[in-house]
């Protein structure tokens, strides 16, 4: 792994530093983005026989890597638009994150919301990570908090279009 890498727009004041990553499993895939333009970096099912995930369940599919994401960052674990499209395949719960501070295996979490049998190849792209600055801020309680224009509306109060 090099160094800190610039911001996209390779803006040198913004750096964006290594994710180091661990092969658990010596036949486990390193994360790649597909294109030029991914946010996303695929990463890929490490497994013995292939999985079966019926309609409506759910399964903990490894990948054979650990990370070590810097200091501030999380990934963020989110679907493969193709699989959830085509199968009705995605992340359980999406997106799911990964701080920091974790080093355990990169297990992915989907669940089939389609009314096949999906079946999880090894070495098959099922998810992508997205890393995202992830600061931890001061919380100070008050006596009271700013109106907003929005106020206390959630839940569709901005409407539908």
């Amino acid at each position: 792994m090099g160094g800190p890498a610039r911001g996209a727009s390779g803006d040198s004041s913004v750096l964006i530093p290594p994710v180091k990553v661990y092969r658990k499993n010596g036949a486990a895939r390193l994360p790649r983005y597909a294109s030029s333009g991914a946010a996303g970096a695929d990463v890929a099912a490490c497994i013995e026989g292939d999985v079966v995930v019926a309609p409506g369940k759910r399964a903990k599919i490894p990948t054979g890597l650990a990370l070590e994401i810097p200091a501030g960052w999380e990934a963020q674990v989110r679907p493969r638009s193709g699989l959830a499209w085509k199968e009705g395949l995605t992340v359980i719960n999406a997106p799911g994150t990964i701080d920091s501070d974790y080093r355990g295996e990169l297990e992915i979490l989907l669940v089939n919301l389609g009314s096949e049998n999906c079946i999880i190849r090894n070495g098959e792209r099922i998810a992508q990570l997205v890393f995202a600055p992830a600061p931890q801020l001061a919380f100070t309680e008050t006596g009271e908090i700013a109106a907003s224009g929005r106020g206390e509306g959630g839940f569709g109060s901005t409407g539908s279009v």
